[in-house]
């Protein structure tokens, strides 16, 4: 199994500690960097292979990963010279990839079986797997429902159930079909082109436990649950 890991991001909301530091290099606890903890989790799941898409200070994330052999894993890389989004390192890399692949953000810690991901992608059909996570949201005013200037309806302090994108993908090769190896794709552009063309993405729901490394907040509430969930984390690595 293959899988592609996204790192060339700036990391600009969770400075101060990206200043100097690439954000999948931040360390958790006492031992680890993120991309760390992903490698293992990746390996354990028996992935082979993964590319690395490296951009802003991607030369200490090569020097830091080399050829993956410390995770038991063929590791390369693809560089990012001027921002992609998303979705748009893929494009550059596409001949180099099997017809089906897992994409992840390089700053994400979860639990998550991300071979299963892949399986069930694969299953689906669907040229695009998307693992969401459940959020809510609690409203703290009474919301009203108006239609031409009059009330109809009205609910009192409601809570919104949603789900949101892990950062965590299956992909099939066709997914990218018809757009332009170097310029920049959205994960949203790819995803509203998908829904245009009738090619819905398949959902992979999961409730356990995600954290999205994207600010000091998250980041430093990693590090207080980490000596806790460490085992869940890295069971078998």
């Amino acid at each position: 199994m293959h899988a592609v890991i996204l790192a060339g991001g700036k990391g600009v909301r969770l400075r101060p500690y990206t200043t100097a530091l690439p954000k999948p290099l931040v360390p958790i606890g006492d031992q680890h960097a993120i991309l760390d903890i992903v490698l293992r989790q990746l390996s354990t799941a028996g992935f082979s292979h993964c590319t690395i898409a490296i951009g802003h200070l991607g030369q200490i994330i090569r020097a830091y990963v080399g050829d993956g052999a410390q995770w038991g894993m063929n590791i390369d890389y693809a560089v990012e010279e001027s921002p992609l989004g998303t979705m748009g390192p893929l494009l550059t890399l596409r001949e180099r990839l099997p017809e089906h692949f897992l994409v992840m953000n390089g700053d994400v810690l979860t639990d998550l079986d991300y071979a299963d991901v892949l399986r069930r992608h694969e299953a689906s059909g669907a040229p695009l797997t998307i693992a969401t996570y459940a959020r809510k949201v609690h409203i703290d005013f009474g919301v009203l429902t108006t239609d031409a200037s009059r009330v109809v309806a009205f609910t009192e302090k409601p809570s919104i159930d949603y789900r949101v994108s892990m950062g965590v993908y299956g992909v099939s090769r066709g997914a990218l079909d018809g757009y332009t190896p170097g310029l920049p794709l959205g994960f949203d552009e790819l995803v509203v082109d998908l829904l245009a063309a009738g090619r819905p993405p398949y959902a992979y729901d999961f409730d356990g436990y995600w954290l999205d490394i994207g600010r000091p907040d998250d980041y430093d509430r990693a590090n207080a649950e980490f000596t806790s969930r460490k085992s869940l984390l890295l069971k078998g690595a």
